[in-house]
């Protein structure tokens, strides 16, 4: 493709709208154009490493015998009733209605219809496991776009699906999968952590995310060096430092005039915050909760929520808590009876913790766990932290932000219940099928290798997914043994297939620079009138930033030993 001819616009400054690497560099390179919040069209330099990044995925997922399919976009609105998931996904679904007054739903996703469409099918164990996928557009009403691909409303994702007659079966799928991805990720230049994760609205039990360490991400990954442990904060276990035990002492009520905030608290007693149990209040569809942790810790609202099964969960108000008969401030889990009462397993490391006296302006001391109250549940429901150890090794845990980059979940037979999927054994009994699902954004993936594949000067792309192999630099356009040699490289060069931008242009030699390291393609090839009096054109390597002169004879065959290199 020749420069002149080609639909690429670049900008000299930073955006102002960026709000990543990837975002500012993306615009920058014309790669992407903004037409609403979260809504782009792909530009064709953008969608060239686009088609590069499903070919990967597709050769990966072929290779695990999974066959590629296509599913409609509008569903049915009572499918997603069926499945519970119109509450689940809330306002972050598309609805809309035909001219019949149907609803509909513009997918996010497609269990519900994969699920129906296998039913069908696979009555046989003899028919499992199988495995489908697609690279279809999803559509998700994201409350804050942002970052360019990184968080979108219209997107393109590859989504699989696998179904199963037992357990053992889906881990095997599931262990294949999540390799393929890894080399889907390898291929496409990124470093990937694979991490435990919470399923959310897709539902199910085992889940893991696919992660890119990266300030700009919005995810926080908590890690394990030494054995390679890694959850994000949704669902990171630790171990919690255990202060020193104290032998227990009889409860006393003390005076704490307008003190309503940890930090008031142990200022005014000169104690730690570990010496203290916070109880925060929150609705739970509808009913008042009380939740009781340690005051160092936090509570971690997807575990609280898993353990309650809550559709929604929120702080509540303050008038809810005084309808409640409650004292904000001041509440403790003493002596509730009419409440749920939950507490995070950190109530019993520790001893004579200072906590609210359930009425103003008074806490009690010396208050401990299980002598003077018994929670109605009792879980992890706090957010690890850095300063904790590993559940597995006991070493030291830290944490990481982080992009989200593909996620896969263990969804067992939640779907097989709502449709009535199920298969006939080899001994005749009816079973229901066991599901799992696996999803990776593309543009998302593109933007993250971005993200982690730049410099100063612009983009870096990995071979396997650049648009062009060899950005050919024409300097001084009206030279015309310049213009003779550039064009017979890149015509020699088409001829072998070679992927490359001729920049033709009658730009200065600064410009074409700036454009060449601003677009990042593996190769530049520079063809300029100083080099050719000695017969020879220079080469240079985007990545390693190594430069050389080549003959012009081999010229094209050193260039397509690197890429194949």
């Amino acid at each position: 493709m020749r420069m002149t001819k080609s639909f690429i616009r670049t900008l000299r400054e930073d955006p102002t709208e960026a709000e990543s690497n990837s975002h500012k560099l993306m615009l920058r390179a014309g790669m992407i154009k903004q037409i609403a919040s979260g809504i782009y069209s792909y530009m064709p330099i953008c969608w060239k490493s686009i088609r590069k990044i499903e070919s990967i995925i597709r050769e990966e997922m072929d290779l695990v015998g999974a066959q590629e399919l296509r599913m409609p976009t509008l569903h049915p609105m009572d499918i997603w009733e069926k499945s519970g998931r119109v509450e689940a996904m809330g306002e972050t679904l598309f609805r809309l209605s035909d001219r019949r007054e149907r609803d509909l739903v513009i997918a996010p996703t497609h269990e519900e219809v994969i699920t129906m469409m296998v039913k069908e099918y696979s009555q046989s164990y003899r028919d499992l496991p199988l495995i489908l996928y697609q690279i279809q557009t999803k559509f998700r009403d994201e409350a804050r776009p942002r970052a360019g691909l990184l968080r979108v409303r219209e997107f393109d994702m590859k989504d699989a699906y696998s179904f199963h007659v037992d357990e053992d079966s889906l881990d095997e799928d599931y262990q294949k999968i999540a390799k393929a991805y890894s080399n889907i990720y390898s291929r496409c230049g990124v470093p990937a952590i694979q991490a435990e994760a919470d399923s959310g609205a897709i539902g199910g039990k085992d889940s893991h995310e696919f992660i890119l360490p990266a300030e700009t991400g919005e995810d926080t990954v908590f890690i394990c060096d030494h054995c390679g442990y890694a959850a994000n904060i949704e669902k990171a276990q630790s171990v919690k430092p255990k202060p020193t035990i104290d032998v227990e002492a009889n409860i006393e009520e003390i005076y704490t005039p307008s003190i309503k905030t940890i930090d008031q608290l142990t200022s005014h007693l000169a104690i730690a915050d570990y010496n203290t149990l916070k109880t925060v209040l929150y609705n739970s569809d509808g009913e008042i909760v009380l939740v009781t942790l340690r005051g160092d810790l936090e509570v971690n609202e997807v575990k609280l929520k898993n353990l309650l099964h809550s559709h929604v969960l929120q702080l509540a108000t303050e008038e809810e808590s005084i309808n409640a008969g409650l004292h904000p401030g001041y509440v403790s889990i003493l002596g509730i009876k009419n409440l749920t009462t939950v507490a995070d397993n950190s109530i019993s490391l520790g001893a004579n913790f200072v906590v609210g006296a359930n009425k103003p302006d008074y806490h009690l001391t010396n208050v401990n766990y299980p002598r003077d109250f018994t929670p109605t549940l009792m879980a992890d429901i706090a957010t690890a932290q850095d300063s904790h150890a590993c559940i597995h090794c006991n070493n030291q845990l830290r944490s990481c932000k982080g992009i989200e980059i593909g996620h896969i979940f263990k969804l067992g037979t939640f779907y097989a219940d709502q449709f009535d999927a199920s298969f006939l054994d080899q001994h005749g009994a009816q079973r229901d099928i066991i599901m799992g699902c696996y999803g990776i954004g593309i543009g998302r993936l593109l933007a993250a290798s971005i993200e982690c594949n730049n410099d100063e000067d612009g983009i870096i792309f990995p071979k396997s997914i650049a648009p062009y192999q060899v950005h050919l630099l024409a300097l001084n356009t009206q030279d015309e043994d310049v213009t003779k040699v550039a064009t017979s490289i890149y015509n020699d060069m088409l001829a072998k297939g070679i992927e490359v931008l001729y920049d033709d242009r009658p730009e200065t030699a600064g410009v074409k620079f700036k454009d060449a390291d601003l677009l990042g393609f593996p190769f530049r090839v520079v063809v300029s009138n100083r080099n050719l009096k000695e017969g020879a054109v220079e080469l240079k390597n985007r990545a390693s930033k190594y430069t050389s002169l080549q003959t012009i004879e081999s010229l094209v065959s050193v260039v397509e030993q690197l890429i194949a290199s």
